[in-house]
């Protein structure tokens, strides 16, 4: 995780991840931490967002997590699990002693019922679910999930804060949690939507003794309170950040880097690479079912305009094919060759083959991520060139993930993902996602990438799924992209991380 921040200049580095010089750490203090918005809920098994997981890793945990080189850890389970040769059986130990915020002792029962929850309620739950045979407690502290076929990525699926595996009571269990309650070291206090949502130390958390290690180990409590404050429009952020308004900023403008530099109140992080932007097709529904009208789409976008228009500047986007930057196992270049087409007349032809009529094609995005709509902007240029017509549906970042869940409302909508340590946390893949991407090749092969344990013969897997993307067009990706973030010089332990938390982060005297 450490090689995906790079700091830029030597002062911003040495204040911003090292700790304090020339000042004394203290505990205590709140800080305010401004967000592209409000979260679309604070129950995060019913998301993928990055915003909600932002926000609810400081009070809901997982069983496992992820330590600073990305390598699964855990977290409310003792220790890693026993599994059983076959690789078919974990046996889960549970830590003792964890209180939840409502003062109730967790168990392995509370285990249980969450996770249940997240194989009926979690899109990355349901895509698994159809896996596991059963999870059972077979004592207090003890879990069991049973499998049908073994699964390599179910470790890493546990130990994502997105679309989470969250540990709550069993008591307050639902479609929709009862209320807000989990074992963070912070605990909720207030939500007052679109203004913020504002976390304080829970006197009772139970931390790991382990030295921390990106999400892993100790999670101290230096602050008394962190408020997430919604800022949806990115100009606002830049404006509050450098005025000293947030301690910290996230997503901020690539145009407005040279105006954090010269703050004195605020520091520049760039996240390089951070991830990548996605055209989401729909599969479900409408225009894009029919496969050569999706090709034509991937014939038409031009990416390097695309993230050009978006970012500005080559310093902060790459145009590449490969799902995987080349510092990834993951990297090939299968289908490369469908990429960045930017063909008008091949496009033309597709429509042609597909008896497009001029039904407009729906693209829904959100000035929330400003480089998503200027992104949209080009595309619809470029797709109109080649003989589509478009509708753009720019709506706010709540409305756009809920309206997505609905396939009658879009055929294209637009969204990032960090790059992640596993493929198959990637949503996109399953069957289960809001794309519906169902193909008997293609699920042959996912089924096969996520049983196999071979390192080898895993990366040859993903490199035929790569190829099926290129070639079936369920989604496009845009490129690769940083990302500038702001930090305080007198706020120290803010950690490396796409999904930045601030457990371990103190202020400065």
């Amino acid at each position: 995780m450490r090689a995906l921040l790079t700091v830029i200049g030597a002062t911003a580095a040495a204040t911003a991840m090292a700790p304090a010089t020339g000042a004394q750490a203290q505990s205590g203090g709140a800080i305010d931490v401004a967000i592209i918005g409000e979260p679309p809920t604070l129950d995060p098994m019913l998301t993928t967002t990055d915003v909600t997981s932002i926000v609810t890793q400081h009070f809901f945990e997982t069983l496992y997590t992820f330590d600073g080189n990305w390598r699964v850890a855990p977290l409310l389970a003792a220790d890693m699990p026993e599994i059983s040769d076959d690789g078919l059986t974990y046996t889960i130990a549970i830590r003792e002693g964890v209180t939840f915020h409502d003062g109730s002792a967790m168990d392995a029962h509370d285990v249980v019922a969450s996770l249940n929850r997240w194989t009926e309620m979690a899109v990355r739950g349901q895509g698994v679910a159809d896996r596991i045979d059963g999870i059972e407690a077979t004592d207090d502290f003890t879990v069991v999930i049973t499998m049908n076929q073994p699964y390599s990525p179910l470790l890493s699926l546990l130990a994502f804060t997105n679309s989470a595996a969250i540990v709550v009571p069993q008591e307050i269990i639902g479609e929709e949690l009862s209320a807000i309650v989990g074992t963070g070291p912070y605990r909720l206090a207030e939500h007052r939507p679109d203004q913020y949502i504002q976390v304080v130390r829970f006197d009772d958390y139970a931390s790991r003794t382990e030295p921390s290690d990106g999400a892993f180990g100790e999670r101290h409590q230096h602050l008394d309170e962190i408020r997430f404050v919604p800022v949806p429009d990115a100009s606002t952020r830049v404006e509050g950040a450098v005025a000293g308004q947030y301690q910290f900023a996230d997503a901020l403008p690539t145009e407005a880097y040279g105006r954090v530099v010269d703050s004195a109140e605020i520091e520049p992080l760039m996240l390089r690479p951070f991830g990548w932007p996605i055209f989401a097709f729909n599969m479900k529904d409408g225009l894009l079912v029919d496969l050569p009208v999706r090709q034509a789409v991937q014939a038409a976008l031009a990416p390097e305009d695309m993230l050009l228009a978006a970012f500005g500047d080559e310093e902060f986007f790459v145009v590449e094919a490969a799902l995987f930057p080349d510092r990834f196992v993951w990297h090939n270049d299968a289908g490369a060759d469908l990429y960045n087409q930017a063909d008008p007349e091949r496009t033309g032809e597709l429509l042609a083959q597909a008896g497009y009529d001029g039904t407009p094609l729906r693209i829904l995005t959100s000035h929330q991520y400003e480089f998503h709509f200027k992104m949209a902007e080009v595309a619809r240029a470029y797709l109109e060139a080649g003989g589509f017509t478009v509708d753009m549906d720019v709506v706010d970042w709540a409305t756009l993930t809920e309206r997505r869940n609905n396939p009658e409302l879009w055929d294209i909508y637009i969204t990032h993902s960090p790059f992640l340590p596993e493929p198959a946390l990637t949503s996109l893949y399953s069957p289960a996602s809001r794309l519906g991407w169902v193909d008997e090749e293609k699920d042959a092969v996912l089924t096969a990438f996520t049983t196999e344990t071979d390192p080898d013969t895993r990366l040859d897997l993903f490199a035929d799924l790569q190829r099926l993307v290129y070639e079936q067009a369920p989604f496009y990706k845009v490129g690769g992209f940083n990302v500038l973030m702001a930090v305080s010089p007198d706020l120290d332990g803010v950690p490396e991380s796409p999904w930045p938390f601030f457990w371990n982060a103190q202020l400065s005297q």
